[in-house]
């Protein structure tokens, strides 16, 4: 039944034909970064984009905010024309973006002001924003420093101030660019946690765009980018059973799942795709 209803869950993103390119290729040519990308995303989904540095995993993202025109194709987001000047403003209010770099969306000296920043921009009412603003950050766990300073906090903490403030803006979809790049072990840890809890507590749809293979293995599905184009759109399991292929585009593995892959070529009756420590005890014990 679950199943059955994710099927009838309507598109939030929709990508057709979608290219786009910057003219500061070698000798001035047309450098593209993405080449014909066609995607579906359903409300509620989590999708992680995986690629390496080049792939057009970031340009793509910025698409689907507007933040980005492509040169030809289109994108819709909860069916408005993405690549209609006209409509950016109606975009933003349903896809909020979040950035590698939590210092870059601070735009206020106190926690909860920083927060009200966006609906106050899109003129929710006072009243409102007072409500959103507690409400969000009780969400990412972070109502007690509403008073503190953005500066004083950790990174982890500063990213989900930054996502708090993206949540008051009540959008569908929440597209994350690295949000955890800059983090240590424990701050991506608390921002994964949040993350997950939107999707799975609020419904909200999440792009998650990661070079950490144990994120992604957290998603529904994982679409793999390279050069401009996505190679591969599947489930996370399935996904990782390519490890030569994974590899061979500049993309690691969850190592558990390179463990397994290398006791299976060394004669280990194992299956491939297995993506966590527990998975592989379970498979170690089966066998006879």
């Amino acid at each position: 039944m679950e199943t059955d209803r994710k099927e009838m869950r309507q598109e939030i993103i929709k990508a057709e034909n979608l290219t786009h390119y910057y003219d500061d290729g070698p000798s001035g040519e047309k450098e593209y970064s993405l080449q014909g990308v066609d995607l579906t995303v359903k409300e509620g989904e989590f999708l992680v984009v995986l690629g390496h540095n080049g792939s057009g995993k970031s340009t793509f993202a910025k698409h689907m905010n507007a933040l980005l025109l492509p040169a030809g194709g289109k994108i819709y987001i909860d069916g408005i024309d993405a690549t209609v000047p006209e409509n950016t403003w109606e975009v933003r209010k349903r896809a909020g973006m979040v950035f590698q770099n939590p210092d870059n969306q601070m735009v206020a000296t106190v926690v909860e002001e920083d927060v009200a920043f966006g609906p106050e921009n899109l003129g929710v009412e006072p009243s409102e924003i007072r409500k959103r603003v507690d409400d969000s950050l009780r969400e990412v766990n972070m109502f007690d420093y509403r008073k503190h300073a953005p500066h004083l906090l950790s990174g982890g903490q500063k990213q989900r101030v930054a996502i708090a403030g993206i949540i008051a803006m009540r959008p569908k979809l929440i597209i994350l660019d690295e949000p955890t790049a800059m983090l240590d072990p424990s701050g991506r840890q608390e921002v994964m946690k949040t993350i997950r809890a939107l999707n799975e507590d609020y419904g909200i749809t999440i792009v998650h765009i990661t070079h950490f293979m144990e994120e992604a293995v957290q998603g529904d599905r994982i679409v793999v980018m390279e050069e401009g184009k996505i190679i591969i759109d599947d489930v996370p399991r399935n996904v990782f059973k390519n490890v030569a292929l994974l590899k061979s585009i500049g993309l690691d593995v969850p190592q558990v799942t390179e463990l397994a892959h290398e006791l299976i070529q060394e004669g280990m009756n194992l299956k491939e795709g297995i993506l966590n420590i527990e998975e592989m005890v379970e498979a170690i014990c089966q066998l006879k």
